[in-house]
């Protein structure tokens, strides 16, 4: 929009060109190039998180224990629910009836994202980048519907957000092919829900996307500045490089965990850096339209090292942040 004071100049320009016997030409190509200067003055406009939908933390329902605590405690919907609208529930057999535990998400506003890679994979080996190598289950379908039918899913669907098939497929060793047979067979049964990958950063080069696959992400820890750091950004675009379809979404896995040999020492983080981190992970996601979550690795403590600090012992400064990312994206307040 031309401001009030650049247009009040324009007569004053076009008297200075008529004195100077200037012709018509030039006076426009002078107040395009006023136009011009005027707007790469302005300063950008701040970014839009109308396409971010879905905020939440990992290890949420999923039987992990905080060893910080003095109580013994494995669901921690309670301190997440005000500034979530997702949050995960681990399934590990067929059997297990998760319709209360569902329940319990839905009445606090929160749709869960269910863990399945136990329905359908089993340990087979070592030959996988990771070192544990999966396979395809012979049963999967017959154990998927179990699980369905167990907790009415065709009914309770609209209580779930996504299903996770395929935990960093490649890095543990699954071919395109059965990671492809676990999610159409998912896609054939309970359409309506979308389903998602998170592939390790090191061998995204290798990923194949099934189309049958909605929402696409990838973990790379330890990196101070995600939005301007070179090799996470390549890392991105190569995710994004091997969608399959025009409807695919990317799912921001967000670093709120910190061991200081690794943060620290290898990534150069200190501990009250982190919600500088998050900001950078929270700026990139709405730089890029195909956003669909952000999802924070992790909430409790004690994961993946024994010295971790999960999101909810960070300090007071760190979780407040969180809380306000989270506030600005599910709308609660």
């Amino acid at each position: 929009m031309v401001s009030v004071q650049l247009l009040c100049l324009y007569p004053t320009l076009a008297a200075r060109f008529k004195n100077h016997k200037m012709n018509r030409f030039t006076l426009i190509f002078a107040i395009i190039l006023l136009l011009s200067c005027h707007t790469e003055n302005q300063p950008e406009p701040p970014l839009n998180s109308s396409h971010i939908k879905y905020f939440g933390f990992t290890l949420i329902d999923t039987y992990w224990d905080d060893p910080t605590d003095n109580q013994p405690k494995t669901n921690y919907i309670d301190e997440v629910f005000g500034f979530s609208n997702v949050a995960d529930i681990l399934v590990v057999d067929p059997f297990d009836t998760i319709v209360s535990r569902l329940t319990a998400m839905n009445d606090l506003q929160v749709k869960s994202i269910l863990h399945l890679s136990e329905i359908f994979f089993e340990l087979v080996g070592t030959s996988s980048p990771s070192g544990a190598e999966y396979g395809l289950r012979t049963d999967y379908r017959s154990r998927w519907d179990e699980f369905i039918n167990t907790n009415n899913l065709q009914v309770n669907n609209g209580m779930v957000q996504s299903f996770y098939i395929g935990e960093e497929p490649t890095w543990n060793g699954i071919s395109f092919s059965e990671l492809k047979s676990a999610t159409d067979y998912v896609k054939l049964t309970v359409p309506e829900i979308p389903i998602m990958i998170i592939e390790a950063y090191p061998i995204i080069d290798q990923l194949q996307v099934p189309t049958s696959v909605d929402w696409v992400g990838f973990d790379h820890y330890f990196v101070k500045d995600p939005k301007s750091d070179v090799d996470y950004l390549n890392e991105l675009n190569n995710l994004k490089s091997k969608f399959t379809n025009a409807d695919q979404r990317l799912v921001i896995i967000m670093d709120t965990h910190y061991i200081s040999s690794l943060h620290g020492d290898f990534g150069g983080i200190a501990l009250n850096e982190m919600d500088r981190v998050a900001n950078s992970y929270y700026e990139l996601a709405k730089a890029e339209p195909k956003t669909i979550a952000i999802l924070g690795y992790f909430w409790p403590s004690g994961f993946d090292s024994p010295a971790s600090i999960g999101a909810r012992n960070m300090p007071e400064i760190i979780k407040e942040n969180y809380i306000r990312i989270g506030k600005e994206i599910t709308n609660k307040n």
